[in-house]
């Protein structure tokens, strides 16, 4: 059985996508009037999204970080405050890793069947 990813190697997966012409590319097929593109952020977001992303994580207790599916909207928003991360980024990244999370567990038992 493979093992979950931890929330840094999900923060490393997302920060994969946002330097390359691929990102990029796909970044603006999303785009909005403003220039911003949330269904692309986790795909390849931009150097700030991914800032954001890093100071969240790294400002995280281990507890938040293990039970970030759990964590209410109230919750995130305060964490995203203590770390000086956007909390609608914040929001989206974790919201992400929760369910990338989910995901595996569901392929998981469907293969211990």
């Amino acid at each position: 059985m493979k093992r979950p990813a931890s929330i840094e190697e999900y923060l490393e997966q997302v920060g994969n996508g946002r330097a390359s012409a691929f990102g990029r590319r796909f970044r603006r097929q999303f785009q909005d009037s403003r220039g911003t593109a949330e269904l692309a952020m986790l795909a390849a977001p931009s150097e700030e999204e991914y800032a954001d992303f890093c100071r969240l994580v790294a400002g995280m207790t281990e507890e938040e970080k293990a039970n970030v599916g759990l964590l209410y909207a109230e919750e995130v928003r305060t964490v995203a405050q203590r770390c000086h991360a956007d909390p609608g980024n914040a929001a989206i990244f974790l919201n992400g890793y929760a369910l990338t999370q989910q995901r595996n567990r569901q392929k998981n038992d469907t293969r211990n069947e």
